[in-house]
């Protein structure tokens, strides 16, 4: 079966997103080598609007869910709006709106979309954060026919349920769930589709607990064994992890391994083989949540702090922490990271955001070495509260977008059209 990712479509997992009709208005990149103005950007990118005026956005997600060869969008918002949204794609990047869910309050939250029920089209699997719920939508075929999903209930146990993945951990022909559970949980756990996933209970299985703050929670392949393991942050405790996945007699155990417990506030990541190698490396945002005049001992309080890395994975040996390479220095609040090759040239870069001080998106291009030389391009400062970032081709022409939301303060949901090099 197949499972849609946030993870950029020109790694292992398609990714996915987002809103309504779209307004243009381009802008220049602001450039940074490391806190150095450089001269003119690579290539270009034009800003759009897809959707405004949301309570609360958070949780977005890109994939082709009416199956006509171009990229829906899906958008969580929450409570008095409490809907999840699917932007029908014209294939040029243009959205009609559609509701998938209407009236579901406590804050339906990040999301991942996959064919959960093996019917053959994509459904979509979302947290409820503030109930501690996992949901899903089934997709009966006709996403855009104006009518409600059908709402199927996972768990009613995942307290401060925050973000979830699918992959096939059992191996068992079938996507499971994982789930990270934020501060009200602490836990990472995954939940055991029996095939059925309509008509019996999920069966809940415990990853690790009493872990100060969890975050992301990504599937992915890191010891190329052949089977899903999971990386999680902590953010509390400091902790970038992987673990892995062992399977005996059928049954899946977890074994964790630290990729790195010395960076402050870890926060959201994704794999991606950013050195070529053929190993899953992982890009991370650090430093959220950074104000340099709190009391509270878990915030990040110098901006040196705030960082957008890469931990590169050397076969994933279990009793070594993975080398860090910085890609991008002093960004305040560093939210979330994904790379893919966005400006063609065979390597891949990176997109992120930062949530406040000031809050912004930007791409840090690849100067041929991953591990030095990286280009700061901020594609939109003062965007307060921007937060889940993803990379997609949302208008078919076979460049890698840029789409993100943000949300108190802001109240929108952007992405940025790809134009390529500047003609000469």
């Amino acid at each position: 079966m197949t499972c849609f990712s946030v993870v950029p479509t020109t790694v292992l997992y398609p990714a996915r997103i987002i809103p309504c009709l779209v307004f243009g208005l381009i802008a220049l990149s602001e450039l940074t080598l490391f806190g150095q103005e450089a001269s003119l950007p690579s290539i270009r990118f034009s800003e759009f609007l897809i959707a405004d005026k949301y309570a609360y956005a958070y949780g977005i997600a890109a994939a082709d869910v009416d199956r006509d060869g171009d990229l829906d969008l899906t958008s969580a918002d929450y409570t008095p709006h409490d809907m999840l949204y699917l932007f029908e794609n014209d294939g040029r990047g243009t959205f009609k709106r559609h509701y998938i869910q209407t009236n579901d309050p406590k804050r339906l939250e990040r999301h991942m979309l996959g064919d959960l029920d093996g019917d053959g089209d994509l459904d979509v699997v979302i947290v409820k954060n503030l109930e501690g719920h996992l949901i899903w939508f089934e997709n009966d075929g006709t996403p855009t026919d104006g009518q409600l999903w059908q709402r199927h209930v996972i768990t009613l146990d995942l307290p401060g349920a925050y973000d979830v993945d699918l992959a096939d951990f059992d191996r068992d022909g079938d996507l499971d769930v994982a789930g990270s559970s934020w501060v009200l949980g602490n836990q990472f756990a995954w939940f055991v589709n029996s095939g059925r996933p309509k008509d019996s209970p999920w069966q809940k299985l415990m990853i690790e607990e009493n872990v100060p703050e969890t975050r992301t929670i990504r599937a992915a392949d890191f010891d190329r064994d052949g089977d899903a393991d999971l990386f999680g942050t902590v953010r509390k405790a400091n902790q970038t992890v992987w673990y892995e996945n062992q399977q005996t007699n059928g049954r899946v155990q977890w074994t964790k391994h630290i990729v790195d417990d010395q960076s402050l506030c870890p926060t959201h990541g994704n794999p991606v083989d950013m050195d070529r190698d053929g190993d899953l490396d992982i890009v991370m945002a650090l430093g959220f949540y950074y104000d340099p005049k709190s009391t509270d001992p878990s915030a990040s309080k110098k901006s040196e702090h705030c960082q957008i890395v890469w931990y590169e994975n050397d076969d994933s040996r279990a009793d070594r922490k993975w080398a860090k390479h910085i890609i991008g220095e002093k960004f305040n609040d560093a939210f979330e990271a994904v790379a893919s090759d966005l400006d063609g040239d065979g390597d891949i870069d990176v997109a992120a955001t930062s949530w406040r001080n000031p809050g912004r998106v930007a791409w840090f291009e690849n100067g041929g070495d991953p591990k030095r030389g990286w280009t700061r391009h901020v594609l939109k400062d003062n965007w307060r509260s921007a937060n889940q970032v993803i990379i997609a081709d949302i208008n078919g022409d076979g460049r890698p977008d840029i789409a993100a939301c943000a949300e108190h303060g802001s109240y929108e949901f952007r992405w940025w059209r790809n134009d390529g090099r500047p003609q000469k």
